[in-house]
């Protein structure tokens, strides 16, 4: 069985039999599944009226334990979600009564930001959804071929400078 990736480099063999379009096998598959993976995200995280990003905070917050509290750089290290994007995704979610700016008691320079109950129960009902989703996408995968990619694509993160502090 052939996907559109296994045209792509059956055209580019035919067409440039010089060059060596492996790469593409891997990264032409990443692309694709992203696109993918992205939509079906947007889908569940829109069902409660989310974004990725959005919802990538406040899991964020909620992973870190009570008082599921962190200033917005150690949000920022702990999410996926860009310096540049931080700001103004707080403010949206502040605006929606599901985080709250305070001054740090230690550091009155320092903000700190925190879960409200209704960001809580927000994240807590969107969860369940988003890890349906996920197991959905990856239902093709038998146990084991999912270890395995997990371990690949970790060993790739690693090798490209993406490694936990």
């Amino acid at each position: 069985m052939a996907d559109h990736v296994d045209l792509v480099l059956a055209q580019w063999a035919a067409e440039r039999p010089d060059l060596d379009a492996s790469p593409m096998a891997v990264i032409g598959r990443l692309t694709r599944l992203h696109r993918m993976i992205d939509a079906e995200l947007r889908r569940t995280f829109g069902s409660h009226g989310l974004d990725g990003a959005s919802f990538d905070v406040l899991a964020t917050l909620r992973r870190s334990g009570p008082p599921y509290r962190l200033t917005p750089t150690g949000l920022m290290r702990a999410s996926m979600v860009t310096s540049g994007a931080i700001t103004q995704r707080l403010d949206r979610l502040e605006g929606r009564g599901l985080v709250v700016r305070s001054s740090s008691e230690s550091d009155g320079r320092s903000v700190l930001v925190e879960l409200t109950d209704a960001g809580r129960e927000l994240v807590d009902r969107v969860l369940p959804d988003h890890l349906d989703t996920e197991q959905r996408l990856l239902a093709g995968l038998t146990g084991a071929q999912r270890d395995a990619l997990t371990g690949a694509l970790r060993t790739l993160l690693e090798s490209l400078g993406d490694a936990s502090e």
